[in-house]
């Protein structure tokens, strides 16, 4: 009787055993397949640059994007802490990718008219200005951006633009040397660049609205364009 119990015991213990081994080894293949997945979404490192350094300051300096292909192991040798890093390394670069996609995609014209303008100095004693206006489109709005740089002895050293619907966004980088002035005189560097800002804001509102600066509307945007002819079919 006790041999037979003992048996049985036995018998239980293997069903279990094997129960668990059985258990075991699905996990771990379902584990191997995640990393396999992995492995084939970083980038190929037999690809990788390559990159010497001799202390931690140089891979400090690195790039994200750099590091990112620093190893030099094919991702199928990659052990898992390495793989994982890499990992890691490939979604903050994609994360910022995507913010930074995310963040130029907000850069579409606005329904109302605004300016903007951000003055900054260089070493160089040259005044640069990101200047941004949103109005609507029309033939002369670009003619008459120009003449107000010239006016203010503006160079354009980049420029975009952005149309859709009848509004335009314009975004300008322009640049003034502190010898052409607004730098220096009596009322100091700090009201010399106020002043500065104050005559951009001025002469691209100018330019943004000619309506409000001249009293008159001698043009109509392409969205009034549309809309007028849209009620005057609704109305025959």
């Amino acid at each position: 009787m006790s041999s037979s119990s003992g048996s049985g015991r036995s018998a239980t213990e293997a069903r279990a055993l094997k129960i668990h081994s059985e258990a075991e080894r699905r996990r771990r293949e379902r584990i191997n397949a995640h990393l396999a997945t992995l492995r084939s979404m970083i980038p190929d490192t037999r690809q990788a640059l390559t990159l010497e350094f001799s202390s931690k300051t140089k891979y400090n300096a690195m790039t994200s994007k750099q590091r990112l292909y620093f190893y030099t192991l094919p991702a199928l040798q990659m052990d898992k802490a390495t793989l994982l890093a890499r990992v890691v390394e490939q979604v903050k670069l994609l994360k910022r990718e995507a913010s930074e996609a995310t963040t130029q995609s907000t850069t579409l014209p606005p329904e109302t008219d605004e300016v903007s303008i951000e003055l900054n100095t260089g070493a160089d004693r040259v005044i640069y200005i990101r200047a941004s206006i949103s109005c609507d489109d029309r033939p002369d709005l670009v003619a008459g951006l120009a003449q107000a740089f010239h006016g203010l002895r503006l160079r354009t050293v980049r420029a975009d633009m952005t149309s859709l619907g009848g509004r335009a966004r314009h975004v300008f980088v322009l640049c003034k040397c502190k010898e052409e002035g607004w730098g220096s005189g009596s009322a100091g560097p700090s009201a010399s660049l106020r002043s500065l800002k104050e005559a951009v804001r001025q002469a691209l509102a100018r330019v943004a609205s000619p309506e409000t600066a001249y009293g008159s509307r001698p043009f109509q945007s392409k969205r009034q364009r549309i809309l007028e002819s849209h009620y005057s079919i609704m109305s025959i």
